[in-house]
């Protein structure tokens, strides 16, 4: 459960900056689920699921991919092959790195 709900626009306008900005779509290369990602340096990536990409995903569909972390978040376990198809767009220079205003 969320300990936090933001309410003011400013606050929601840098959550949507923080989980949104600088996505750049990229589709595995096996099944063809397409995530957003960021790489804000060489070493650090953010990678946002959606639903319809889990949904894709054979990989996630055949395991239990959520997990509760001690803080009662929901904990997704990733995609070897969406992390291989990751690194190769990163590789390729699709996804631009380094933040950019902080996010």
């Amino acid at each position: 459960m969320a300990s936090f709900v933001p309410t003011s626009s400013d606050t929601l306008e840098d959550q949507r900056l923080y989980t949104q900005a600088r996505q750049t779509e990229v589709a595995c290369l096996d099944c063809l689920a397409r995530v957003g990602v960021k790489k804000n340096s060489e070493h650090q990536t953010s990678i946002q699921w959606t639903a319809a990409a889990r949904a894709a995903c054979p990989e996630l569909a055949r395991r239990d991919v959520t997990a509760v972390d001690g803080s009662g978040r929901s904990v997704h376990e990733g995609c070897p092959r969406m992390g291989a198809s990751i690194d190769a767009a990163a590789r390729e220079g699709r996804i631009p790195l380094g933040a950019e205003d902080g996010y």
